[in-house]
């Protein structure tokens, strides 16, 4: 009798109580849905045995749930439940190196994830009193960013730009820089194709960066449903690391096409359509997002979040709703420019519109002491550049300013995939601020961007090694430095 009763205790505690519903209509990746009198934005759906929905939506009347896979497995009719728990994904150490959807799903065949935790993908950003000044630079082998438009720890970067014109190009190199530095980076590919994806897999693979990075895959092709949560699944994820203590890089590529398919999906949901066909709460779908990058506190662990966002722009346009919008959430954007491209400029940025908020705040004082003036000799170079097309007898003065700004561009162009140690950055640009390159000759001074940095490990590592530990450009540094450019120059103008 005793077993018995036991038997019926236990049947009790194992009932569950579910809010329920009925599926009224199902269109291009939406359900509207009687029922569920509890909902509440945000909130999962059982759709069947193993599809999940996402409120997005309700009236007196029906409930509007985005679908989060196949559409084409539920009909008309079917029992829809509610779960009382936010939208969990799981999260854990062993993600890292995997190929994820945005459910946290693994999708490279490499066997199931054991997580460690889960985490809401809808969830508060940290609150001032949370945070600490962005005070650490974030590398990423780029020239011209590293000097000119630095990077934090905990800042919002954005990338914009024209189509073809190197956005994913700049992110992918500024993964492969965090090499070694304890730096846990996710992409997040948002309606890419397939053909790009894999382009991008690939050099991450090549460069090893795959031991420290995480990618949350939403192609073109996956459902709407999956394209919307990708880049909060992929924030969830990051988030799991910054409360751990450790320094995240977090990169959207990209949030136009993420745009687009909110606006789809608002369309499809009858909102009344504001600027561009977006609906109202546009804006609000990206600062959600983008507000949840930061440096945390030492009381919650020192850890920080960088953002790298992507936004595509038309024909050059900035101040379309998406650019303009994401431009005054962050800290500061990255303009890639097509006619730089088209010229052969590359990385193709255009220094006169793009900027970073932080500024040389994060540089180490070396970077400082050689990037001081390098935004204006650009300026004033392409002011000048013009009077050399129009084939304008120029002063010698004019001339020299000219050289000085041909060899500054030359600094710049660098080759993708092929970042640049800090070191290196500084050996470089300390040479332009003692006037170096300006004096060489075209291919002279060629030889000496491509060479001299091996040149010093070879011949000098005990002073590249001083300079990679210090940052600091200290007169004995200089002096060594200005010795060493000698016997190159000495050594090479002979051959």
């Amino acid at each position: 009798m005793k077993d018995k009763k036991n038997k019926v205790n236990d049947d009790i505690f194992s009932l569950e109580i579910k809010d329920t519903g009925v599926i009224k209509e199902i269109k291009k990746g939406i359900v509207k849905i009687t029922g569920l009198p509890s909902c509440s934005n945000g909130q999962m759906l059982e759709l069947g045995l193993d599809l999940l929905g996402l409120v997005i939506g309700f009236n007196k009347n029906e409930v509007h749930a985005l679908v989060l896979g196949d559409e084409t497995k539920l009909r008309i009719g079917d029992v829809v439940y509610g779960d009382e728990d936010s939208f969990d994904i799981p999260v854990g150490n062993e993600f890292i190196g995997r190929v994820v959807n945005s459910f946290g799903q693994p999708l490279d065949g490499l066997g199931d994830i054991t997580e460690n935790d889960f985490y809401p993908i809808f969830r508060d950003a940290p609150g001032v009193m949370d945070r600490d000044p962005i005070e650490e630079s974030l590398l990423t082998g780029i020239k011209i960013i590293d000097t000119v438009i630095p990077i934090g720890k905990g800042q919002r970067e954005l990338i914009l730009g024209d189509r073809v014109t190197g956005k994913t190009t700049l992110a992918v190199d500024t993964i492969l820089n965090q090499k070694g530095k304890d730096v846990v980076c996710i992409f997040c590919f948002i309606g890419i194709s397939s053909s790009s994806f894999l382009k991008s897999v690939q050099e991450l693979v090549r460069g090893g960066a795959m031991d420290y990075t995480i990618i949350v895959r939403a192609l073109a092709s996956s459902s709407p449903g999956e394209q919307y949560v990708s880049p909060y699944a992929a924030c969830a994820l990051g988030e799991y690391f910054m409360y751990q203590g450790r320094d995240v890089l977090v990169v959207f590529d990209n949030l136009t096409r993420h745009a687009w398919v909110y606006r789809e999906l608002s369309l499809l949901l009858e909102r009344s359509p504001g600027r561009e066909a977006y609906p109202g709460d546009m804006f609000y779908l990206h600062s959600q997002l983008i507000e949840r990058a930061a440096k945390l506190n030492v009381e919650l662990g020192g850890g920080s979040m960088t953002f790298l966002p992507i936004s595509e722009t038309l024909e050059g346009d900035v101040t379309g709703l998406i650019p303009s919008n994401l431009i005054s959430m962050t800290d500061g954007q990255i303009y890639l420019n097509t006619t730089l491209f088209k010229e052969g400029f590359k990385p193709a940025i255009e220094l006169g519109l793009s900027v970073s908020r932080i500024g040389s705040k994060v540089q180490c004082s070396a970077i400082k002491k050689v990037s001081q003036l390098l935004k204006v000799e650009n300026a004033r170079y392409k002011e000048l550049a013009s009077l050399t097309r129009m084939r304008t007898k120029l002063s010698e003065e004019v001339e020299a300013k000219i050289k000085k700004g041909q060899a500054l561009r030359a600094l710049f162009i660098q080759d993708k995939n092929k970042p640049v140690p800090i070191e290196e950055i500084i050996v470089l640009f300390y040479s332009f601020y003692i006037e170096l390159p300006q004096i060489m000759e075209n291919s002279l001074r060629e030889k000496f961007i491509r060479e001299i940095y091996r040149w010093l490990i070879k011949y000098k590592p005990q002073l590249v090694e001083k300079i990679a530990s210090d940052k600091d450009l200290s007169q004995d540094v200089k002096e060594r430095l200005n010795e060493a450019f000698e016997i190159f120059l000495v050594r090479n103008k002979s051959l």
